[in-house]
């Protein structure tokens, strides 16, 4: 169930009997056809443990469940929107960044501390993206939140890729990260808040990135 791009800030997605998209919330902004809206409490992730999962990993932004025979219209606080087409692989994003998604996807919980070690942590502290991330994974779609626009730069074997950590997004295949200091970075590109960091990705996948340094 592909998203159609509307404009930079919405998208629509078709809904067909049978096929369910989850979405943020209030994101809704206009609907044609027969469209039911429900709370999600597991947000795609099955059962209670699967809402238990989202509840300790801090990952429970709310969702809704949207199922009918209709168009719907999609957007959120006037934020940039990217969609994402997965054909099998796995996409590592935060909750409060993904806009809607499609059903097919199977949602999950991934400890930072399982990228990176200690420094994985140390990265979602730094980022203010707390322990734990959201992934996607299977073929489908999801429209992304970011500010200012996306980029998408390419991972490839000995070609890793440094990104501001404010400025991640998301990444996606088989990918490598870790945070390191940075001593005179800020300074050097006048930036100079004292935040001495880089996310560095590696391995084969794509990485997004955001031509903004705000949180949603």
């Amino acid at each position: 169930m592909p998203f159609n791009i509307l404009n930079s800030r919405m998208v629509e997605a078709q809904v067909q009997p049978g096929q369910t998209v989850f979405s943020q919330r209030g994101a809704m902004l206009a609907y044609r056809g027969e469209v039911r809206f429900t709370p999600s409490i597991t947000g795609g992730q099955r059962g209670v443990m699967g809402m238990i999962g989202r509840r300790v990993a801090g990952e429970a932004t709310p969702l809704m469940t949207v199922e009918g025979s209709g168009t719907v219209m999609f957007g959120h606080g006037g934020h940039h929107v990217e969609v994402i087409h997965l054909a099998g692989d796995k996409l590592y994003v935060e909750s409060d960044r993904l806009l809607a998604f499609d059903g097919s996807l199977r949602q999950g919980t991934m400890f930072m501390g399982s990228q990176g070690g200690v420094m994985g942590i140390v990265r979602g502290q730094v980022t203010g993206q707390g322990l734990f991330t959201t992934t996607l994974e299977g073929h489908g779609s999801a429209a992304v939140m970011a500010h200012g626009g996306v980029i998408q730069l390419p991972i490839a074997p000995g070609r890793p890729v440094h990104v501001d950590p404010q400025a991640y997004v998301a990444h996606r295949g088989d990918v490598r990260n870790k945070l390191s200091t940075a001593l005179g970075w800020r300074e050097m590109v006048g930036r100079g808040s004292g935040e001495g960091f880089q996310l560095e990705l590696s391995g084969t996948g794509t990485v997004y990135v955001q031509a903004s340094e705000e949180k949603l």
